[in-house]
């Protein structure tokens, strides 16, 4: 254990922080202007390693993409990791690799951890659970109690590649593609959006997709949600997929994509903000926010209305 640790885990991850001697790490002061805000997340997916990423750049992006979407700067990350018994070495040097580079690229250092070995079988190969901490301006004021109606609604690019991307890679019921994993750190479109004063709320569309995110605000609001079907971008492979399978792309996993409402006013600016330089040029305005019923209604490229309604299960394809 003594070796995984130095050789592996710390020869990746290594910075300043952190110190495999002790049981703590002693971070730096805050600014006074400043709030931390912490999350906390577990990673499991099959394949472990999968087009556009891995588990290891998975953990860094999803612990980096809860803090940003909370209008924070991430700075710090500690790391559990739990193998199973046998698992191959050169393949948690991939993982471990993968996840130095994303640190590195968000600007987050992993300053703590722990490793722990489970029985043969009794595991997916290997699992890690992270905590993340930023800090946000005192002045950032996010959150569900600010949306009210007639706000907008923006995708910062298309939905359902990650999920999508994972049942390929499984080559299941005889397909496979080319398709990439949108597995990436969302801090250059939230940044950009902080700047736009009208920012009501921003959500990654995680587990159940841009539909769950639509249900969030309901549930916390009592208002209603018309999505566009026209304007949400949708991949032609993910497309593709779900009509042969009978999934709504609308409930698949993303995994770099940001959810923001905004005020009526500020949409354009918004907009504007996610399509900027190494943002999302495919970034849309796909809603509206109506004192109407509590529900969600797609509005179909037919004319027609759907209700789209909320999850009650494991989204399919499952992936964690």
């Amino acid at each position: 254990m003594r070796w995984l640790i130095e050789e592996l885990f710390a020869r990746h991850l290594g910075n300043p922080l952190l110190d495999c001697g002790t049981d703590a790490a002693a971070l730096p002061p805050l600014p006074a202007d400043v709030t931390p805000v912490v999350t906390t997340d577990g990673f499991t997916v099959d394949p472990l390693e999968f087009p556009g990423g891995n588990i290891g750049s998975l953990a860094v992006h999803g612990t980096v993409n809860d803090l940003a979407v909370s209008g924070a700067e991430p700075r710090y990350m500690t790391l559990n990791c739990f193998l199973e018994e046998g698992f191959d070495l050169g393949i948690l040097d991939r993982l471990i690799g993968s996840m130095a580079v994303a640190s590195r690229e968000s600007g987050v250092s992993v300053v703590a951890g722990d490793t722990k070995v489970v029985r043969r079988g009794e595991g997916g190969g290997v699992y890690f659970a992270t905590t993340g901490i930023g800090i946000r301006q005192a002045t950032v004021d996010l959150g569900l109690g600010r949306i009210v109606a007639g706000d907008r609604i923006l995708a910062s690019g298309p939905v359902g590649d990650h999920g999508t991307a994972i049942l390929l890679a499984r080559h299941q019921f005889g397909l496979s593609g080319d398709l990439l994993s949108d597995c990436a750190s969302v801090l250059p479109v939230t940044r950009a959006l902080l700047t736009v004063p009208g920012l009501r709320f921003m959500r990654d569309p995680t587990r159940g997709g841009l539909a769950t995110v639509a249900h969030e605000i309901v549930r916390h609001t009592g208002l209603g949600i018309r999505l566009s079907e026209q304007d949400i971008p949708v991949r032609g492979q993910v497309r593709a997929v779900c009509e042969m399978l009978g999934y709504n792309p609308l409930y698949l996993a993303c995994e770099g994509r940001v959810v923001a409402v905004v005020d009526p006013a500020s949409a354009d600016a918004a907009l504007a903000a996610m399509r900027g330089p190494g943002r999302s040029p495919a970034a849309a305005v796909v809603g509206t926010v109506d004192a109407a019923e509590p529900c969600v209604i797609l509005e179909t490229e037919l004319g027609g209305e759907r209700l789209i309604e909320e999850l009650e299960a494991d989204p399919l394809p499952r992936i964690c």
